[in-house]
């Protein structure tokens, strides 16, 4: 008789387009386990981290008996938890492809600590926590630290170093098929520049818009493509870029087609990141396994896969000051091309082992016995 398959229940409970990439991997990849997912549409921020266990409360899969739970961490664990005691037993693993503690400022923001809270209790209830990259991981042992530090009184001794002490990293993969070719920047004289983020204010597109105009003052020619997801409403900064370097511009807005994008990573000399705000770095990531060479500020996650020699120098506070760091380094690595080294240890076919011996360390007795 087959033994059956250990049953994993995934919650994504703010089904973000990577989320659903990521989950969608490890189904795909991971197909010794029986998987089934609940998850709710990316709107709604604020209802939806503060309702997701209302939301689910008459799920019946739920009700189900489960081998482990793999939430994402806008998910409300402990309330899920408390809701459904069948669960209380059950190992669960929390994903954290961002946190709450390490958002930029914005007036469009949910202007509340309850986010922060609703991570800080899910932490506490799993199992395990895993992080897409260091650099989240240390924003979120930091926020909950200067959070506690806020808090009257009553407060668990050593927290942080009790969720520190449970956590390990492990990145969202990038596919296999997108690793083409070594980084390596094939037109000096007109470079073909690579801008593939969110359009939201947290990417820094003032700081490219910046960057632009003093790398086009010093007579350095090139060709850009600024793509990524479009929103209703976006930073005006993506105007003025596309008015003021029309003639340069080769692609603008959201490429439907993965094939072309994928086309275009490949295409492209250098990839730019002036982002305040990128947890992982995806878009990077996938541009330097097609060949980019990658031109991203010294802080958040780039160190992690980019040389820090080869990080521009970050001034989060003075946006001339960083865009004239990031144009010296551009223009060094136009006279000496320099070698940046494929991401190799984001491949998928690397990571996915990695999640199986995650997954069977936490498998429930079902598994063991």
């Amino acid at each position: 008789m087959n033994q059956p398959k250990p049953r994993i229940l995934l919650l994504s409970a703010y089904d973000a387009a990577s989320h659903q990439r990521w989950r969608r991997q490890l189904i795909e990849g991971l197909p010794e386990f029986e998987w089934q997912v609940l998850s709710l549409p990316p709107r709604y921020f604020s209802w939806r981290i503060r309702g997701n266990a209302l939301s689910w409360l008459n799920e019946p899969l739920l009700k189900e008996s489960w081998d482990l739970i793999l939430a994402t961490s806008m998910t409300d664990l402990a309330n899920i938890k408390g809701f459904h005691p069948g669960l209380a037993k059950v190992p669960c693993l929390l994903y954290f492809h961002e946190n709450q503690f390490a958002f930029p400022d914005s007036s469009q923001q949910f202007n509340s600590v309850e986010p922060q809270m609703i991570n800080l209790y899910s932490a506490v209830a799993a199992d395990h926590l895993l992080f897409n990259s260091d650099w989240n991981r240390r924003s979120f042992i930091d926020g909950v630290a200067a959070l506690l530090k806020k808090l009257p009184d009553a407060l668990p001794k050593g927290l942080p170093d009790q969720l520190l002490a449970k956590s390990s990293i492990l990145p969202v993969p990038i596919e296999d098929g997108l690793f083409s070719k070594p980084a390596k920047i094939n037109n000096i004289e007109c470079p073909h520049l690579l801008w593939n983020h969110r359009w939201e204010y947290d990417k820094g597109p003032d700081r490219l818009l910046s960057f632009l105009q003093k790398l086009s003052s010093t007579g350095q020619d090139f060709r850009l493509s600024l793509v990524g997801e479009q929103f209703r409403q976006q930073p005006e900064a993506f105007n003025q870029i596309q008015q003021t370097f029309a003639e340069q511009l080769l692609h603008a807005g959201y490429l439907d087609s993965a094939g072309d994008y994928q086309q275009l990573l490949q295409q492209a000399d250098i990839v730019i990141s002036t982002a305040l705000h990128d947890f992982q770095g995806l878009s990077m990531l996938e541009a330097m396994a097609s060949g980019c060479v990658a031109l991203a500020p010294n802080r958040l996650a780039y160190p992690e896969y980019i040389p820090q020699s080869q990080c521009y120098d970050s001034y989060p506070d003075d946006i001339e000051r960083e865009a004239e760091a990031a144009v010296k380094q551009c223009l060094a690595w136009l006279k000496t091309s320099p070698e940046q080294p494929p991401p190799d240890q984001w491949r998928l076919s690397s990571l996915l082992n990695q999640y199986r011996d995650v997954f069977k360390m936490y498998l429930s007795s079902f598994v063991s016995d």
